[in-house]
């Protein structure tokens, strides 16, 4: 009689503990899902101010993109044209980028690639550009063949064999694209293919141009006397900074075009 007690009483404890275990594990979830949610929420108008967030924010395909609270400034990566010119991301600096990182030998690459050329034929201009940026190491003709093979005709050729671009910009995979603003940071990244020509990724992208997203301003020490006038970039005019006379640095003595440090 005293085994049966003994052994109903372990049961009813192990009956209860289970229950306790799982209830506890539902409200974790629950909790983290929530915080998750919450923190989200919290961090969006760090990079979309309130009046943008709506319109770039509602489109279905920027829940795709892993963007970030702040914009990151990016590593100097150099790589070359189709014609051996130097080149760095310093060159598309006024443009919205989407910047991908891709090569011939990846399967996924090379599905996207026409959705991506399609994509600069949609937008492509003074105000955004797809840098296509091959780690191919036979280097140039497998991506000038790649190209002929499937129909680009408007994306550039640009290469980096090293494949150093890819590990400076912490790429483990490919394809990887990165979305970056005009002053040349990061606001947002993509791991994984994607439809480029999408209708809702072209209303995002849009939305992205409509509203002037990362509008460059210049340095203070740049601007003219009491830092009143206005610079232009690529065709666009940009206003300065305001920024109180009692904090404005010096500006330091030029010679021609060049500054004196």
């Amino acid at each position: 009689m005293k085994r049966s007690n003994g052994r109903y009483f372990w049961r009813i404890t192990a009956i209860v503990a289970i229950g306790i275990a799982v209830t506890a594990a539902a409200w974790l979830v629950d909790y983290t899902a929530t915080a998750f949610i919450a923190n989200r929420s919290a961090s969006t108008p760090a990079i979309f101010e309130t009046g943008t967030a709506a319109a770039i924010l509602s489109t279905p395909i920027a829940a795709e993109f892993s963007l970030h609270d702040e914009p990151r400034s990016l590593p100097e990566i150099q790589f070359s044209d189709d014609a051996g010119r130097a080149r760095s991301l310093a060159d598309f600096l006024g443009k919205i980028v989407v910047l991908n990182i891709w090569a011939t030998w990846c399967g996924p690459c090379r599905r996207e690639m026409p959705t991506l050329d399609r994509l600069q034929a949609a937008l492509g201009g003074k105000d955004f550009q797809v840098v296509a940026l091959s780690m191919d190491r036979a280097g140039l003709p497998v991506v000038q063949r790649f190209y002929a093979e499937v129909g680009v005709k408007h994306l550039a050729v640009y290469i980096d064999s090293s494949g150093a671009a890819a590990r400076l910009l912490g790429a483990i995979g490919l394809p990887v694209t990165l979305l970056i603003d005009r002053q040349g940071r990061e606001i947002g990244r993509l791991v994984g293919p994607a439809e480029w020509d999408a209708p809702e990724m072209i209303t995002f992208i849009r939305n992205l141009l409509s509203k002037n997203f990362g509008l460059l301003t210049p340095a203070v020490d740049d601007c003219p006397p009491a830092c009143g006038g206005t610079t232009s970039f690529d065709g666009l005019t940009f206003q300065p900074l305001e920024t109180p006379p009692s904090t404005q640095r010096p500006r330091r003595p030029t010679r021609g075009n060049h500054r004196i440090l």
